[in-house]
């Protein structure tokens, strides 16, 4: 794939300062794209923006310190990267809280419902289920507007979704899976993907706390995000939506069309939606 694949581009990357979104706007940045970086973290944001400058791509970055569990906040934000660039292609919707949230040591000691307040629970459903909402409802006028556009939501493996004591950021991933689904259909016809990209496991990250136990060695790097994404962000990918692609098994060594078909599925659970109770037959949608 050229390394200008996305010249011309601009990119929006929620959680941009955290883990895997600096290497996402990394990888956006290396082939082309202009991106504004969103991130609640005002500290790790300058902190990123500033290496980014240093390394000369002041003028294709944008940094805006937002809270996407805001819906005045991710408007605000895509109102500000369309004044900046002057247009909008990519959302890619990364920014996510962990079960850190409830504790760090949610690995080795599993959480109980007890010791998930209501106010955890709003706290992660907004920003991992909302959020996304919220930033592509206002993007995606301006993706309609064009004929063309992408949304890729980070969500996680099946495994950790229907995980014991894995709530509420399980069930949230859950429900933006379901969701990406269901909106690829709803963009179908109209020049818009949405699609999902997942590690396919833990993931070396901040996310996943040194309390855990893992052998860091063993974790996923972040890195194996990018060339899944970027492919999926490429016009080579223009007939790609209402799919999941699990990272760890891309090998980015084959062309991308070989290594989709080894690394992507259907997102959701369509096998679970082929037979539906539905007055009169079935839906349009069925």
């Amino acid at each position: 794939m050229s390394v200008a694949v996305l010249s011309g581009k601009t990119a929006i990357v929620t959680g941009g300062a955290g883990g895997i979104g600096r290497v996402l706007v990394r990888a956006l940045i290396e082939a082309g794209a202009r991106v504004a970086i969103l991130d609640a973290d005002g500290g790790g944001l300058e902190h990123f923006a500033r290496a980014l400058d240093d390394d000369g791509h002041e003028a294709a970055t944008l940094a805006v310190r937002m809270d996407v569990s805001d819906p005045d906040d991710c408007a605000a934000s895509v109102a500000r990267t369309r004044e900046r660039f002057g247009a909008i292609h990519i959302l890619i919707n990364n920014a996510a809280l962990g079960m850190g949230v409830v504790r760090t040591n949610h690995i080795t000691d599993p959480v109980r419902i007890d010791e998930i307040t209501p106010e955890i629970w709003q706290r992660v459903a907004a920003v991992n289920f909302s959020g996304p909402f919220y930033m592509t409802r206002a993007a995606a006028p301006h993706f309609l507007a064009r004929g063309w556009g992408r949304v890729i939501n980070i969500t996680t493996s099946f495994f950790t979704m229907l995980r014991g004591s894995y709530a509420p950021y399980g069930p949230c991933k859950a429900g933006l899976e379901a969701w990406s689904a269901g909106l690829a259909k709803e963009f179908a016809g109209q020049g818009i993907t949405v699609n999902v990209v997942v590690p396919g496991g833990p993931t070396d990250t901040p996310m996943v706390p040194p309390v855990s136990g893992f052998d860091r060695a063993a974790l996923i790097r972040p890195e194996a995000m990018a060339p899944p994404i970027l492919w999926l962000c490429s016009s080579a990918a223009d007939q790609i939506t209402g799919a999941r692609i699990v990272a760890a098994k891309w090998d980015p060594a084959l062309e991308p069309e070989a290594a989709a078909a080894v690394a992507l599925a259907p997102s959701g659970w369509p096998d679970l939606a082929r037979d539906p109770v539905w007055p009169g037959g079935r839906p349009e949608d069925g």
